[in-house]
């Protein structure tokens, strides 16, 4: 599956403990009415426990600007928030990247353990859209191993 270009976002939960975070490039849109959304995470992540009791999660959708942000929390848990100047918290208890033009809030609808992942599906409650002014020039693209940004949009 690595020869299947992804999309890659960033998924954002708060926890009694610390937030948590973790990259995510199996993101899709599942339904218009009602909006929902669905990505998958590894059994072995570090944050499936906190996924698993959470009921609600931000999605923020990286452009190809923001590399840096989704090899960050690709890494070992204690670094994706080590930097208080990235992220603030929502009244509702999740984080939110700062420097993101797109992220959805949605509420856990359903949870599915599938093989080595458990699939998550999200029922979008609140949309932030700034790409007015912070337009996404390209999305991160994530294929065969590496990030990409494609070299045009039409």
């Amino acid at each position: 599956m690595r020869h299947y270009p992804a999309g890659v976002t960033i998924v954002t939960l708060g926890d009694a403990e610390h937030p948590v975070g973790f990259t995510a490039t199996s993101f899709a849109s599942l339904s218009m009415d009602p909006p929902l959304i669905s990505f998958n995470i590894a059994q072995n992540s570090s944050s499936i426990a906190a996924m698993l009791a959470t009921d609600s999660l931000v999605v923020h959708f990286l452009g190809a600007h923001q590399q840096t942000l989704a090899q960050r929390f690709a890494r070992a848990a204690g670094e994706r928030f080590a930097d208080p100047e990235l992220w603030t918290t929502l009244a509702s208890g999740e984080p939110v990247l700062h420097g993101t033009p797109i992220w959805v809030r949605a509420t856990v609808r359903q949870r599915m353990e599938l093989g080595d992942h458990t699939l998550v599906i999200g029922e979008v409650t609140d949309v932030f859209d700034n790409t007015a002014e912070q337009p996404i020039t390209a999305p991160l693209v994530y294929f065969n191993g590496n990030y990409h940004r494609p070299d045009r949009l039409e």
